[in-house]
C-alpha cells in the first residue's frame, strides 16, 4: 500500500523487534502508562459522573428547582412562568417549618404543600413511592407522605395519625400564644435515598394553607419543575426579565454539587498527570532512538531526505506509541466502565451506592472520552517534538565522519 517514505520509515522504527531492547522496553512501558491512565480516567469520570447524577435525582428530586414568588402577581405572569424556555411545568407550593409529634416522640421537619398532580407526573418522590399515591393529597383529607426514613424513627405506619405542628403560625389563647396545628393521617411513605427523605413532608397546599391558618393565595409561591436542574441561570434571567423575585436550589445546595465537582476535577487532573508522566516517556525513548540512528539519518539525508521529512520520520515513530496505548486505554476503559459492577461482584466488594443497592452508579459521556482522546495524542505529538526536532539537525557530515 502507498504510503509516504517518512511514514514507512517511521512505522518500520516502531514495530522494530531487533535493536536495542531498553529502548525497546521504554517505548512498552510508555505505551502500557498510557493506556492505564486512560483506563482509570474514563473509569473514574465515569463513576463520578454517576454518584453526581444520583446526588442531583436524589437532592434536587426532593428541593425545587425553582421557587417564583407570585403573591400578587397577574394571572398572565403566573401561567408565561410554565412557558419559559427549559420548564417542564409549575405548580403552586408552600414552604414552611414544622415539627410531627407521634406516640413514639416528634421530630422538625420542613413541610411541603404540594399540588398533588403537578407532583405525580414531574417529582422524583412520586417514582419512588413505597406506599400511597400523590394523588392521595387531596384538598380538606389531611392526609401526609412522609419518608421511610422518618417513618421508622417514629415507628409511623400509613394509616396512623400524627400532629403537625407549624412554627411560624400561632393562635391566641387564655394561655397565650399557642402554635397552629392540626390531626393528619399518614397515606404514604416515600424512599428516594436522599438525606432529606427524614425531613420533608407532604400534603396537599390546600391543607397547608388551613395548617398555616392563612389563605393559599396569600402564602403560595410558584414551584417550577426544569429540564435540567443545573441549567438554572436562563431561568431565574427570565423571570426576574418578568418583574418576579425567585430563588432557587444553589440557596441550599450549591455548596455540596461544587464540592462533588470540585473533588471530580481535582480527580481528572491527578490521572492527567499519570498520562501526561506516561506520554514524556517517549521523549526519552526517541532521543535514545536518534542517538541510534544517526548514521542512518545521514545517510537518508545524503540520500536527498530533505531535514523536515526526517523530523516526520520520527514524529511517525513517536506517534505510533501515543495512538497504541490510546487505542488500548479507550477500549480497555469502555470494557472496565461496562463490567465494572460485576467485576466487583466477582472481587467479592459489596459497593451498594445505586439505585436500590444495584451498585455503583455509571454514566459514560462520549463527550469525555473524546477529550481525553484529543488530550492524549495532543500530549504524545507535544513529546515527539524535541527529539524529531534533534534528529532534524543531525549533521550528515559528523555523523558519518567515524563510518
Amino acid at each position: 500500500m502507498f504510503q509516504p517514505v517518512s511514514a514507512f520509515i517511521g512505522m518500520r522504527y516502531a514495530r522494530a523487534s531487533k535493536g536495542n531492547h531498553f529502548i525497546a522496553f521504554i517505548n512498552l512501558f510508555s505505551v502500557i502508562g498510557i493506556a492505564l491512565g486512560l483506563m482509570a480516567l474514563i473509569t473514574v469520570l465515569s463513576v463520578m459522573n454517576g454518584f453526581e447524577g444520583q446526588l442531583k435525582q436524589r437532592v434536587l428530586g426532593i428541593n425545587p428547582h425553582i421557587m417564583v414568588d407570585t403573591r400578587g402577581a397577574s394571572e398572565a405572569q403566573i401561567q408565561g412562568l410554565q412557558h419559559l424556555p427549559g420548564v417542564l411545568a409549575s405548580s403552586p407550593m408552600i414552604e414552611a417549618e414544622g415539627v410531627i409529634q407521634a406516640s413514639q416522640g416528634l421530630n422538625g421537619v420542613l413541610i411541603q404543600g404540594v399540588e398533588p398532580q403537578a407532583m405525580q407526573q414531574h417529582s422524583v418522590i412520586a417514582e419512588n413511592m413505597l406506599v400511597g399515591s400523590m394523588l392521595d393529597l387531596q384538598p380538606g383529607s389531611y392526609r401526609l407522605i412522609i419518608g421511610r426514613a422518618l417513618s421508622m424513627q417514629l415507628n409511623l405506619n400509613v394509616g396512623d395519625q400524627v400532629r403537625m405542628i407549624a412554627a411560624g403560625a400561632s393562635v391566641y389563647s387564655p394561655f397565650g400564644n399557642i402554635p397552629s396545628q392540626r390531626i393528619f393521617t399518614i397515606s404514604g411513605v416515600y424512599s428516594v435515598g436522599s438525606e432529606l427523605d427524614d425531613k420533608v413532608v407532604l400534603m396537599s397546599h390546600t391543607d397547608a394553607a388551613r395548617l398555616m391558618r392563612t389563605k393559599p393565595q396569600d402564602i403560595s409561591e410558584t414551584r417550577l419543575f426544569l429540564q435540567d436542574a443545573f441549567a438554572y441561570q436562563p431561568v431565574v434571567d427570565a423571570i426576574t426579565a418578568l418583574g418576579l423575585d425567585s430563588h432557587n436550589w444553589r440557596a441550599r445546595q450549591g455548596p455540596l454539587f461544587d464540592a462533588v465537582k470540585m473533588e471530580k476535577n481535582m480527580m481528572a487532573l491527578m490521572l492527567l498527570l499519570i498520562v501526561a508522566v506516561a506520554a514524556f516517556n517517549i521523549v526519552s525513548a526517541l532521543v535514545m532512538v536518534v542517538t541510534e540512528k544517526q548514521g542512518d539519518i545521514a545517510i537518508l539525508r545524503t540520500q536527498g531526505m530533505t531535514a523536515g521529512n526526517v523530523m516526520q520520520v520520527f514524529l511517525y515513530n513517536g506517534l505510533y506509541n501515543g495512538i497504541k496505548g490510546t487505542l488500548f486505554g479507550v477500549v480497555g476503559g469502555l470494557l472496565l466502565v461496562n463490567q465494572l459492577n460485576n467485576l466487583l461482584k466477582v472481587l467479592g466488594i459489596p459497593l451498594m451506592f445505586g439505585p436500590n443497592g444495584m451498585g455503583l452508579p455509571v454514566d459514560l459521556r462520549w463527550q469525555q472520552v473524546g477529550i481525553l482522546v484529543v488530550f492524549s495524542l495532543l500530549l504524545c505529538f507535544i513529546a515527539t517534538l524535541y527529539p524529531a526536532l534533534r534528529a532534524m539537525k543531525v549533521n550528515p557530515a559528523s555523523a558519518l565522519k567515524y563510518e
